[in-house]
């Protein structure tokens, strides 16, 4: 007797489901702790990206930390060159719509290496996952984000995060601890800190708008184009970003540093008069 269930697929759509041995995650999501276990499910879960089965990975990064899985399939995360759980880039640990931001300049300046745009339909993304594949075991190459060499890859190497941040394996706020009720303590697995604002864009975020590099909070925030706590609450003071003052290429000149004791030079005062000239002459 064959296979019984419920929606069984057929083999020759099997055979397009991934079955892999190891995760291609990014150094923050691994965790500090080099002895990390690892829990493999073969087709534990569909990808959130494509809607296929994957493996799926979960682990623990730290002691404190809470526990992780993977999301997307290893297919869609080679195609856009990013981390299978958090889905930020693997060389520059940055948001994909800051690191295509770049690179589309990169690319509309004449170096020929931009942005990969992946199809959101499901038959135009099969067919470009299909082509992926086949560059892969032909060239051997991951993507072409890593072929970038221009203007573009040196300021994303300047806004790069130079070490893991280990702080987004952090537990979950707790509940009860909100309402005042918790009661374990220090034995909590949860984080004792309130919540933060609803208002604030930062809280709802999405795996697909950072995929695919649309609407994504974190990355407008650091392009300069998201709204701050202040003009939320109705100042409206701005103060220009470091990654949107990269991307235009421009930046205001530094005052040099004061020695210690030392008064800072006054403002240029308005434009003399005729007044004032005349009587400077008539005092020389």
């Amino acid at each position: 007797m064959g296979e019984r269930g419920f929606a069984i697929k057929a083999d020759a759509t099997k055979t397009a489901w991934e079955s892999d041995e190891f995760p291609l995650l990014c150094e923050g999501c691994l965790g500090e702790n080099p002895y990390v276990r690892m829990m493999r499910e073969a087709y534990g879960s569909a990808c959130k990206i494509c809607a296929r089965p994957f493996t799926v990975f979960r682990w623990k990064p730290g002691k404190r930390a809470r526990y992780k899985k993977t999301e997307v399939c290893q297919t869609c995360a080679r195609m856009k060159n990013v981390c299978q759980t958090c889905v930020l880039d693997l060389q520059y640990h940055l948001p994909v719509q800051v690191r295509d931001a770049f690179l589309a300049k990169e690319g509309d300046g004449g170096d020929g290496h931009g942005a990969v745009n992946v199809p959101a339909s499901d038959a135009n993304r099969e067919w470009f996952s299909q082509q992926h594949l086949r560059m892969l075991e032909q060239e051997g190459a991951v993507s072409v984000y890593g072929k970038a060499t221009g203007a573009g890859s040196s300021a994303l190497l300047r806004l790069a995060r130079r070490e893991p941040y280990y702080k987004r394996n952090r537990a979950h706020l707790c509940s009860f601890y909100a309402r005042g009720e918790c009661t374990r303590g220090d034995e909590c697995p949860y984080l004792h800190e309130m919540p933060r604002d609803k208002d604030d864009p930062l809280a709802k975020q999405n795996i697909k708008d950072r995929y695919y590099g649309k609407n994504d909070p974190v990355a407008a925030k650091m392009l300069g184009g998201g709204p701050k706590k202040s003009q939320r609450d109705g100042h409206h003071e701005s103060k220009p970003r470091k990654a949107a003052a990269a991307l235009e290429g421009a930046g205001k000149p530094k005052p040099p540093r004061l020695l210690p004791g030392a008064k800072p030079p006054l403002p240029a005062g308005p434009p003399p008069t005729r007044a004032s000239k005349a009587e400077e002459e008539s005092k020389s």
